[in-house]
């Protein structure tokens, strides 16, 4: 065999081991076939302590067009209004995805916003209080004219809160090296409100108040597991 055909074979060998290679490393588990089913619908209670959805308003957080784009990242959606009984409002939007790797990154606010018309005025990291334990967020100030929209939100990957681009992408790799593909779930809880420290502050009281409701088996897929 002459010394072109061996490095030929060489080659051919080394090709075939590093696809073999490839394809055992390729995440195959869907972190979402090993636990219970997600439906958002009954995840959210409706009514818990202070706050009723309430239907007489209707959430449309984001143009048709965006719509289009989220339902094909994400498996469910859910957008909802709360009210207390000092007439303060609350709109909650989630999404989830049974598939949070590469291809289905989630479709974060701070450019969901400014592609819809909006101007975000303020962009910040954060964290709100969870039982015993401050969970990661972000908070933006989004305007358009004469609407001012606080907001608060934070991703989880799997069980692990994840914000910005590249978090997300350290949270894929590590459950990637597992062989598991994790899935994901935004939370974004916003109101409209020029008294910003006011909107801050309430919906703080929201999303600890919807936390004690949640069911607590659950609670890891909504903020994460601490870890």
């Amino acid at each position: 065999m002459t010394s072109v055909r061996v490095k030929a074979l060489v080659v051919l060998v080394l090709m075939m081991l590093a696809f073999a290679g490839a394809q055992a490393w390729r995440p195959h588990i869907h972190m979402a076939d090993t636990r219970p089913k997600v439906d958002l619908e009954t995840l959210f209670p409706k009514v818990f302590a202070d706050w009723a959805v309430d239907d007489r308003m209707p959430v449309q957080l984001v143009s048709p067009d965006t719509l289009a784009i989220l339902n094909k990242i994400y498996n469910q959606t859910l957008s909802r209004t709360y009210v207390n009984r000092l007439g303060d409002r609350i709109m909650l939007s989630v999404a989830y995805g049974g598939d949070q790797s590469d291809g289905t990154k989630a479709h974060r606010p701070d450019a969901c916003y400014p592609a819809q018309g909006f101007q975000v005025r303020a962009d910040q990291d954060a964290s709100v209080s969870i039982d015993d334990r401050r969970v990661p967020a972000r908070k933006l100030v989004a305007q358009m004219g004469g609407r001012i929209e606080p907001i608060t939100y934070w991703v989880v990957v799997g069980d692990r809160v994840a914000l910005g681009g590249t978090r997300q992408k350290l949270a894929q790799l590590t459950y990637s090296t597992r062989g598991v593909i994790p899935d994901g779930m935004l939370v974004r809880v916003s109101s409209i409100d020029s008294d910003v420290p006011r909107a801050y502050t309430l919906q703080e009281h929201f999303i600890r108040d919807i936390a004690r409701a949640i069911n607590p088996a659950e609670k890891s897929r909504v903020f994460g597991d601490g870890g």
